[in-house]
């Protein structure tokens, strides 16, 4: 199960609307690996940096898997990216990025997910991540 959903978060579903806030909180204690990666990014966006990127491999494989559905799912990707404000991409297994939500035409954004860029970040020990 992606998320751990609260029978108030699937009623509001079953009505057809859902608050976006209670969504987002729903991401943040289900996720909270992939959540305070993103945080910890927004920060460094904030504080004036272009981008911002974590590179260091998950702690374990739950923790892997939490990275992975917060990028996977078009829901969640979404709804993580307007909480923040910024623009996730995502490389390998782990590499996380964001930028500004208005980066679509930088060249960091560009050249982060270039399939050159991807290519290069290739290594034998994440063959199997």
């Amino acid at each position: 199960m992606s998320l751990n959903v609260s029978e108030v978060l699937v009623q509001q579903a079953i009505a057809g609307a859902v608050e976006e806030q209670i969504f987002a909180e729903t991401i943040r204690q289900s996720l909270p690996y992939a959540w305070g990666i993103v945080e910890t990014l927004a920060q460094r966006l904030e504080a004036g940096e272009e981008w911002a990127d974590h590179a260091v491999p998950p702690p374990d494989e739950q923790a892997r898997g939490q990275l992975l559905r917060m990028v996977g799912g078009d829901a969640i990707r979404g709804a993580v990216e307007r909480h923040f404000d910024l623009k996730l991409a995502f490389q390998n297994c782990h590499r996380l990025a964001v930028f500004d939500r208005d980066a679509w035409d930088s060249a960091a954004y560009r050249n982060f997910i270039s399939v050159r860029s991807q290519v290069l970040n290739q290594t034998p020990d994440l063959k199997d991540c």
